[in-house]
């Protein structure tokens, strides 16, 4: 089978409204999950004490810490027969603000048969229409972590085990909100989506981000380290942690969307191995030779993806399917359906020769793809895992 057409290797600029001075100091704000969780938990308050609430105060998803933030409420309403409650909190993104920015997160809380916690869409928030984005087709486009911050907030304060209830999420204007996002491309449609993983907005696209990732390649440097892992962030670097626990935690550096830019900064510092762990729509866009992987600056060549469907042994059919994938992450289920184990394996040797080649030669670069969900390697560059405790730990569980 032939190899994919060879792209051409290039490092897209940062759209201007991400250009910031590099020195200065960006303030993190709050994801709309986290947002909606307090609403969630100030609706919920309100359902079971009758009381308008002024402030609410969450815990935030991060394991092994219990870093509580408080939010005030912009309004609390409770029905006039205490039949449900609804509660907003305004987005506050702050310095790398997107287009939810100011956003009325907002929660109606009501009772419901039976026990448990229902979780629903409201005005402004997406409707899933298509696989490949982990959310179930038809159901709301709230994504997982938010969905457990939403239930083990309203949990803190009433028991849906003895009385069920039902939580809609919605966000006024955010059917016109979601016009500037991908959303519909990806068929989320009707609404923004509610997002977060540790339910910070941190400035991953900003030139201060690009300059911080830069400063952390310099310090380890500094340290004499010699080897370099990159991930795109918190998950994926979980991820490569696992499987390279004896490395200083320096070494580990979550790139976000500036690859082409750490590697600069590997050959600069004199490095001699670079890993870089991450998922398929990462690994897509390295394979197609594009070193800076911002979504406004660059998509997923899906024709690539056909390409490496057809070289694992893809039969024409699951080679349309990819070709037509709604997103990357499709194209990776499509291929575990049709069990291709080998498209991994040919996507990350694709990426690990564009970053060996853009880097100019001078280091050893290593490729290695994680599954979404238990973050295992699944597909790696020739000898990459031979690198990491991935295969003892294989060869000692057999």
């Amino acid at each position: 089978m032939p190899r994919p057409p060879k792209r051409k290797i290039r490092e897209p600029s940062m759209p201007p409204s991400m250009e910031r001075a590099k020195d200065e100091r960006l303030r993190p704000g709050w994801t709309t999950g986290t947002c909606a969780a307090a609403a969630a938990k100030a609706a919920a308050t309100a359902l079971a004490s009758g009381e308008h609430q002024a402030r609410v105060e969450i815990k935030l998803p991060r394991k092994g810490e219990e870093r509580r933030v408080g939010f005030p409420v912009e309004r609390c309403e409770v029905a006039a027969d205490s039949s449900w409650a609804e509660a907003v909190v305004v987005k506050d993104a702050g310095d790398d603000p997107d287009v939810t920015d100011g956003a009325h997160l907002t929660a109606r809380v009501s009772w419901r048969d039976g026990a448990g916690i229902e979780l629903d869409r409201g005005e402004g928030v997406g409707l899933v229409t298509r696989p490949g984005l982990g959310l179930a087709v038809g159901g709301p486009a709230i994504n997982d972590v938010p969905r457990r911050m939403i239930s083990y907030s309203v949990e803190e304060v009433l028991d849906p085990g003895e009385r069920g209830v039902r939580v809609e999420i919605s966000v006024p204007g955010g059917e016109e909100m979601a016009e500037k996002t991908t959303n519909g491309r990806l068929g989320i449609l009707g609404g923004i989506s509610i997002l977060g993983t540790t339910g910070i907005v941190r400035p991953f696209s900003t030139a201060a981000w690009r300059a911080s990732v830069g400063q952390a390649i310099n310090v380890m440097g500094a340290q004499g380290h010699q080897t370099l892992v990159l991930s795109t962030g918190g998950l994926t670097e979980k991820a490569a942690m696992r499987l390279l626990p004896d490395l200083d935690e320096v070494c580990f550096v979550e790139v976000g969307d500036f690859t082409g830019h750490a590697l600069k900064g590997a050959v600069k510092n004199g490095l001699s191995r670079v890993f870089f762990v991450g998922m398929t729509g990462k690994l897509a866009k390295l394979a197609a030779g594009i070193m800076m992987t911002h979504w406004t600056r660059s998509k997923v060549d899906n024709d690539l993806l056909a390409d490496v469907t057809a070289r694992a042994g893809g039969d024409d059919a699951v080679v349309e399917e990819v070709k037509g994938a709604n997103t990357a992450r499709h194209a990776y289920e499509l291929w575990r359906s049709a069990g291709l184990s080998e498209a991994p394996n040919i996507l990350c040797a694709l990426a690990a020769e564009n970053l060996a080649e853009y880097a100019g030669g001078g280091l050893e670069l290593h490729a290695i793809m994680v599954d979404f969900d238990t973050l295992d390697p699944v597909g790696a560059s020739p000898g990459a895992l031979a690198l990491t405790t991935w295969e003892a730990a294989k060869g000692a569980s057999s």
